[in-house]
Protein backbone atom coordinates (compact mmCIF):
# COMPACT_ATOMS: atom_id res chain seq x y z
CA UNK A 1 0.00 0.00 0.00
CA UNK A 2 1.37 3.42 -0.58
CA UNK A 3 0.03 7.22 -0.12
CA UNK A 4 0.09 10.46 0.81
CA UNK A 5 1.08 11.44 4.60
CA UNK A 6 -1.03 13.41 7.07
CA UNK A 7 1.67 14.18 9.84
CA UNK A 8 0.54 14.64 13.64
CA UNK A 9 2.86 14.90 16.48
CA UNK A 10 2.75 12.60 19.96
CA UNK A 11 -0.53 12.07 22.29
CA UNK A 12 -2.94 11.93 19.24
CA UNK A 13 -5.87 11.21 21.50
CA UNK A 14 -9.59 9.41 20.60
CA UNK A 15 -10.97 12.70 21.28
CA UNK A 16 -9.16 14.69 18.40
CA UNK A 17 -9.64 10.89 16.09
CA UNK A 18 -13.63 11.29 16.58
CA UNK A 19 -15.16 14.23 18.65
CA UNK A 20 -17.28 12.70 21.25
CA UNK A 21 -20.55 14.23 20.77
CA UNK A 22 -20.39 11.78 17.35
CA UNK A 23 -20.08 8.26 19.92
CA UNK A 24 -23.82 7.89 19.13
CA UNK A 25 -23.09 7.35 15.40
CA UNK A 26 -22.36 3.90 14.27
CA UNK A 27 -21.85 4.07 10.38
CA UNK A 28 -18.48 4.21 8.99
CA UNK A 29 -19.27 6.56 6.75
CA UNK A 30 -21.12 9.13 8.96
CA UNK A 31 -17.88 8.59 11.65
CA UNK A 32 -15.60 9.67 8.26
CA UNK A 33 -17.07 12.58 7.98
CA UNK A 34 -15.75 13.83 11.74
CA UNK A 35 -12.02 11.77 11.34
CA UNK A 36 -9.91 14.23 12.75
CA UNK A 37 -11.77 17.12 12.79
CA UNK A 38 -10.72 17.97 16.69
CA UNK A 39 -7.29 18.47 15.36
CA UNK A 40 -7.44 18.95 11.27
CA UNK A 41 -10.90 20.49 10.61
CA UNK A 42 -10.21 20.16 6.64
CA UNK A 43 -9.15 15.92 7.11
CA UNK A 44 -12.63 15.13 6.26
CA UNK A 45 -12.97 17.09 3.16
CA UNK A 46 -9.37 16.70 2.02
CA UNK A 47 -8.23 13.12 2.84
CA UNK A 48 -7.66 11.10 -0.19
CA UNK A 49 -8.37 7.10 -0.80
CA UNK A 50 -5.32 5.38 0.04
CA UNK A 51 -3.68 8.24 2.31
CA UNK A 52 -1.69 7.63 5.33
CA UNK A 53 -1.29 9.05 9.04
CA UNK A 54 1.95 9.20 10.61
CA UNK A 55 2.38 10.59 14.08
CA UNK A 56 4.49 10.58 16.66
CA UNK A 57 4.20 8.54 20.43
CA UNK A 58 1.11 7.36 21.78
CA UNK A 59 -1.19 7.83 19.22
CA UNK A 60 -4.45 6.76 20.01
CA UNK A 61 -4.15 7.11 23.52
CA UNK A 62 -7.37 8.66 25.66
CA UNK A 63 -10.95 6.74 25.74
CA UNK A 64 -10.96 3.01 24.55
CA UNK A 65 -13.73 3.46 21.54
CA UNK A 66 -13.59 1.95 18.16
CA UNK A 67 -14.78 4.60 16.71
CA UNK A 68 -11.49 5.99 15.99
CA UNK A 69 -10.19 3.31 13.95
CA UNK A 70 -13.51 2.91 12.48
CA UNK A 71 -13.38 6.39 11.61
CA UNK A 72 -9.62 6.83 9.85
CA UNK A 73 -10.07 3.28 7.96
CA UNK A 74 -13.78 4.73 6.68
CA UNK A 75 -12.04 7.83 5.71
CA UNK A 76 -10.09 5.97 3.17
CA UNK A 77 -6.69 6.11 5.27
CA UNK A 78 -4.97 2.74 4.89
CA UNK A 79 -2.28 2.63 7.06
CA UNK A 80 -1.33 4.30 10.22
CA UNK A 81 2.52 4.53 11.23
CA UNK A 82 3.01 5.99 14.40
CA UNK A 83 6.18 5.94 17.16
CA UNK A 84 4.22 4.04 19.53
CA UNK A 85 0.14 3.35 19.95
CA UNK A 86 -1.81 3.69 22.62
CA UNK A 87 -2.51 0.04 23.51
CA UNK A 88 -6.38 -0.81 23.57
CA UNK A 89 -6.14 1.80 20.36
CA UNK A 90 -3.49 -1.11 19.35
CA UNK A 91 -6.24 -3.70 19.35
CA UNK A 92 -9.16 -2.09 18.38
CA UNK A 93 -7.13 -1.47 15.23
CA UNK A 94 -6.69 -4.59 14.09
CA UNK A 95 -9.71 -5.81 15.76
CA UNK A 96 -11.39 -3.37 12.88
CA UNK A 97 -9.47 -4.23 10.39
CA UNK A 98 -6.79 -0.99 10.22
CA UNK A 99 -2.91 -1.86 9.37
CA UNK A 100 -0.78 0.22 11.87
CA UNK A 101 2.69 -0.08 12.05
CA UNK A 102 5.46 0.89 14.89
CA UNK A 103 8.43 2.77 12.81
CA UNK A 104 10.02 5.62 14.90
CA UNK A 105 12.64 6.03 12.71
CA UNK A 106 10.14 6.63 9.49
CA UNK A 107 8.17 9.14 11.38
CA UNK A 108 10.94 11.02 12.23
CA UNK A 109 12.23 11.79 8.56
CA UNK A 110 8.58 11.88 7.19
CA UNK A 111 7.46 14.90 6.57
CA UNK A 112 3.20 16.22 5.45
CA UNK A 113 2.57 15.11 2.34
CA UNK A 114 5.28 12.69 1.54
CA UNK A 115 4.21 9.69 0.03
CA UNK A 116 4.96 6.37 1.72
CA UNK A 117 4.58 3.02 0.60
CA UNK A 118 4.10 0.05 3.43
CA UNK A 119 4.90 -3.75 3.39
CA UNK A 120 3.36 -5.15 5.80
CA UNK A 121 4.09 -8.91 5.42
CA UNK A 122 7.75 -7.95 4.79
CA UNK A 123 8.39 -5.20 7.36
CA UNK A 124 9.53 -2.18 5.34
CA UNK A 125 8.15 1.67 5.13
CA UNK A 126 9.67 3.46 2.40
CA UNK A 127 9.66 7.23 1.55
CA UNK A 128 9.18 7.12 -1.73
CA UNK A 129 10.25 11.28 -1.77
CA UNK A 130 14.06 10.51 -0.24
CA UNK A 131 14.03 7.02 -1.29
CA UNK A 132 15.00 5.83 2.06
CA UNK A 133 13.78 2.30 3.79
CA UNK A 134 12.98 1.77 7.13
CA UNK A 135 12.84 -1.64 8.54
CA UNK A 136 9.81 -2.78 11.23
CA UNK A 137 8.44 -5.95 12.27
CA UNK A 138 5.89 -7.50 9.92
CA UNK A 139 2.82 -8.71 10.90
CA UNK A 140 2.27 -12.43 12.08
CA UNK A 141 0.43 -14.59 9.09
CA UNK A 142 -2.80 -14.43 11.37
CA UNK A 143 -2.92 -10.73 11.96
CA UNK A 144 -2.55 -10.06 8.49
CA UNK A 145 -5.33 -12.53 7.79
CA UNK A 146 -7.28 -10.31 10.29
CA UNK A 147 -6.56 -7.39 8.23
CA UNK A 148 -7.24 -8.75 4.95
CA UNK A 149 -10.77 -9.94 6.48
CA UNK A 150 -11.80 -6.77 7.34
CA UNK A 151 -11.42 -7.42 11.38
CA UNK A 152 -11.65 -9.89 13.49
CA UNK A 153 -15.68 -10.27 13.35
CA UNK A 154 -15.20 -10.68 9.16
CA UNK A 155 -12.04 -13.01 10.06
CA UNK A 156 -14.10 -15.10 12.58
CA UNK A 157 -17.58 -15.46 10.56
CA UNK A 158 -15.21 -16.67 7.90
CA UNK A 159 -13.42 -19.11 9.94
CA UNK A 160 -16.54 -20.45 11.04
CA UNK A 161 -18.26 -21.17 7.89
CA UNK A 162 -20.90 -18.79 9.41
CA UNK A 163 -23.84 -18.87 6.72
CA UNK A 164 -26.90 -16.19 7.44
CA UNK A 165 -27.43 -12.59 8.82
CA UNK A 166 -23.78 -11.86 10.30
CA UNK A 167 -22.14 -14.34 7.41
CA UNK A 168 -21.88 -14.92 3.62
Amino acid sequence: MAGSVWKYGDNVDTDVIIPARYLNVSAPEELACHCMEGITPEFPSRVQPGDLIVAGGNFGCGSSREHAPIAIKASGVTCVVASSFARIFYRNAINTGLPIVECPGAVQETEQGDRLSVDLEGGVITNLRTGRTYPTAPFPPFILSIIEAGGLVPYTIRRLGVVGPLGA
